[in-house]
């Protein structure tokens, strides 16, 4: 089996308030897509209850950085009491979500993803020691990159929901 390597874990971030969430899965999307990232979306539930819906959806993308190394993002979203609302900006009506979210992220690296080192001990004893003395330059490098795109991520994802918080603060009305 293939190791994988905890980088971030459970990196959490919480919202209440307005929102877009077509707007947020656009955006990290989005972002994945610009970063040459593959998107494997794991699952994506919806149910809709008397005080609004809840949803989860579950984002596992990934990046093939070379034949023997993979790179992985766990996204874990979920949105409690998600209802529509309409708010007035500069006179036009604009539609919103409204609700709780919570976001979790996860980091992996991920040696030897084709599992060709896993044949007999001894491939396996060879594989441990070129890990740890031969690419430990390449796997930190790897490891600095994957970070680098993390924190750009959640960094535009905390950007994203601090524009709604004007929202939230009287600068603009709910429409009735």
């Amino acid at each position: 089996m293939s190791e994988k390597k905890l980088i971030v874990d459970q990196t959490k971030f919480t919202y209440e308030g307005l929102f877009d969430l077509n707007g947020l899965y656009r955006l990290i999307d989005g972002f994945f897509y610009e970063k040459n990232w593959d998107r494997f979306e794991k699952m994506n539930q919806e149910f809709v209850m008397p005080t609004g819906k809840h949803i989860r959806i579950e984002l596992w993308p990934f990046k093939n950085i070379t034949d023997y190394y993979r790179t992985h993002i766990k996204i874990r979203m979920h949105f409690v009491d998600v209802i529509k609302v309409e708010v007035e900006k500069d006179g036009a009506k604009v539609q919103l979500d409204k609700g709780r979210v919570s976001i979790i992220f996860d980091c992996y690296l991920e040696s030897d993803r084709y599992q060709r080192w896993e044949n007999s001990p001894f491939l396996w004893f060879i594989r441990t020691m070129l890990d740890r003395y031969v690419f430990r330059e390449h796997y930190l490098k790897i490891q600095s990159w994957l970070l680098s795109d993390f924190e750009e991520l959640h960094t535009k994802v905390k950007s994203f929901f601090n524009v709604y918080r004007h929202y939230e603060r009287g600068q603009f009305t709910l429409a009735p």
